[in-house]
C-alpha cells in the first residue's frame, strides 16, 4: 500500500500484517506533511539499518466520535506508534496509559507508544518548540523571559515547556479572560520561583511565541500588535502553511528577527521516531527537514 493516502478506518481490515506500521490521527488530515518526512527519514534509516526496511508512516482521517475505536484497532494491528493532532491530543490523554511524566501538566498527548498492555502517551511537542528556537533564531528557552500568545492547547504545553527548561520569566497574553485565568491557575503551582503573569511583558527582548490559529486563513488579523508590544528579542510563529503570516509579516517589517512553525513540526516528529526506533532525534531531523523542502 503507498504511504501517501488519507485513509480510513475501513483500511485497516485487510491490514498486512508484515508491516511496521506508524500513522498519524487526525481530522482533517489531508493536510498532514507528517508521512512526506518521517517516511524519508525511514528511507535513510533503512539504507543503513535493515531492520525499517518494512517500516512505513500512514495517515488516517478520524472523527471524534470514531477515536476510542481507532485506537482499539490500530492497537491490534500492532502499529509500532502513532502521532495524534487536532483535535485528538486532549481526547487522547483520558484514553491511553501510562503517560510519560513530562506530559501530565500539558494534559494532551500528540505520541503514542505501542505496549503489549496498551498505548503509552507522550507529548513531543516541547522538545519541538525548544528546538526550533535554538535552530532557527538561536534563542533558549532557560534563562529566557518569553511571552506566549494565546491559552488553549498549543499554549500550555508551550508554557510548560518554558517552565520545565527554566526560563527567567514567563507572560501569557490572552483575548479572553476566562480562558486566560484557566491557564494561570495551571501553571502557576508548577512554575516554582519563576514568575508566570497575565498579560504582555513590561520590557523589551524576550522571546515571543504565537501559540494561536491567528494567521491560518487569509484575512486573518495578527494576533498581537507589534507596534503596542515592547520590542521582542524575536518571533517565533506555530504556524508553518502560510509560510509568512501577518504577525511574521510584521516581525519582518520592523527588522525583528522570526521564524515559522516548520522547524517545530520537524523537531517533535524526530522526537516521536526516536520513541519508536530508539534512534536519536539529532540523527533524523535534518532528512526530514530536507524531504519538506521539497514539497
Amino acid at each position: 500500500m503507498p504511504p501517501d493516502p488519507v485513509l480510513t478506518l475501513s483500511d485497516l481490515e485487510n491490514w498486512p500484517p508484515e508491516t511496521t506500521a506508524l500513522a498519524v490521527l487526525g481530522h482533517p488530515i489531508g493536510h498532514s506533511l507528517s508521512p512526506q518526512m518521517h517516511n524519508a527519514a525511514l528511507a535513510a534509516l533503512a539504507a543503513t539499518d535493515p531492520r525499517f526496511a518494512s517500516w512505513s508512516y500512514f495517515r488516517f482521517d478520524v472523527r471524534p466520535e470514531e477515536f476510542p475505536q481507532a485506537l482499539g484497532l490500530l492497537h491490534e494491528r500492532r502499529f509500532r506508534g502513532i502521532n495524534l493532532t487536532v483535535p485528538h491530543k486532549v481526547i487522547a490523554f483520558g484514553l491511553v496509559g501510562p503517560i510519560d511524566p513530562a506530559a501530565l501538566p500539558v494534559g494532551a498527548v500528540n505520541t503514542l507508544l505501542w505496549t503489549p498492555a496498551g498505548w503509552r502517551g507522550f507529548n513531543t511537542d516541547g522538545y519541538g518548540l525548544a528546538s526550533a528556537l535554538r535552530e532557527t533564531l538561536g534563542r533558549d528557552l532557560a534563562g529566557s523571559r518569553v511571552a506566549i500568545l494565546g491559552a488553549g492547547g498549543a499554549a500550555r504545553g508551550a508554557a510548560v515547556e518554558c517552565l520545565a527548561r527554566g526560563c527567567a520569566g514567563l507572560w501569557i497574553v490572552n483575548r479572553t479572560k476566562a480562558n486566560l485565568d484557566a491557564l494561570l491557575a495551571v501553571l502557576r503551582p508548577i512554575a516554582g520561583n519563576i514568575p508566570v503573569t497575565g498579560g504582555p511583558p513590561d520590557s523589551e527582548g524576550y522571546i515571543l511565541v504565537n501559540a494561536t490559529s491567528s494567521g491560518l486563513k487569509p484575512g486573518d488579523a495578527p494576533p498581537a500588535d507589534l507596534d503596542a508590544l515592547p520590542r521582542p528579542a524575536c518571533v517565533y510563529d506555530m504556524i508553518y502553511n502560510p509560510p509568512v503570516t501577518p504577525l511574521l509579516r510584521k516581525a519582518g517589517e520592523l527588522g525583528i528577527p522570526c521564524a515559522n512553525g516548520l522547524s517545530m513540526l520537524v523537531h517533535q516528529g524526530a522526537k516521536s521516531l526516536e520513541i519508536w526506533t530508539g534512534r536519536p532525534a539529532s540523527e533524523t531531523s535534518r532528512t526530514m527537514l530536507a524531504a519538506l523542502a521539497k514539497r
